[in-house]
């Protein structure tokens, strides 16, 4: 599955009074990825592929609810996830902006999600895929610690 795939239709958007741009999701019912995971991979997606641009202002949570009929709580989630992330800038009463993405996360954005798809495949659920890629940054670090060490091989 790529990026363009993904379990959430997203088309484009247009521009409501005050600047706040009108999404086009609409849920899978029918997927095994949570709600609030399928807005927020829809959200990244668009922001990805140009549907969404730097500096869009994204609806208020209450409104993205009613929308795509989700529980406020789950596009809450969604959206703190996105801003965790860096994928969007929540300035108060102002709203949620999307940010501007670098060549460089954009690549790395496109890897993870290839990776993701790829667990979830083989049949890991998120917690399994988190335990895996801790494990392995912590050999990783080991393996950098020994080489680092005089007098290791």
């Amino acid at each position: 599955m790529t990026s363009h795939e993904m379990p959430l239709a997203h088309g484009p958007h247009e521009v409501l009074c005050g600047g706040i741009c009108a999404l086009n999701f609409k849920v899978d019912k029918e997927s095994d990825v949570p709600p609030y995971s399928q807005l927020r991979r829809a959200i990244i997606a668009a922001r990805s592929d140009g549907t969404l641009a730097a500096g869009d202002r994204l609806p208020p949570m209450r409104t993205l609810a009613t929308q795509t009929g989700l529980a406020v709580n789950t596009v809450a989630k969604a959206y703190k996830e996105l801003e965790a992330a860096g994928a969007i800038e929540t300035h108060g009463r102002a709203g949620s902006f999307v940010t501007a993405l670098d060549a460089t996360s954009h690549k790395a954005q496109l890897l993870t999600e290839k990776f993701i798809v790829a667990m979830r495949k083989l049949g890991y659920e998120d917690q399994q895929i988190h335990a895996t890629v801790d494990h392995m940054l912590g050999l990783d670090r080991e393996l950098s610690n020994k080489a680092q060490t005089p007098g290791s091989s």
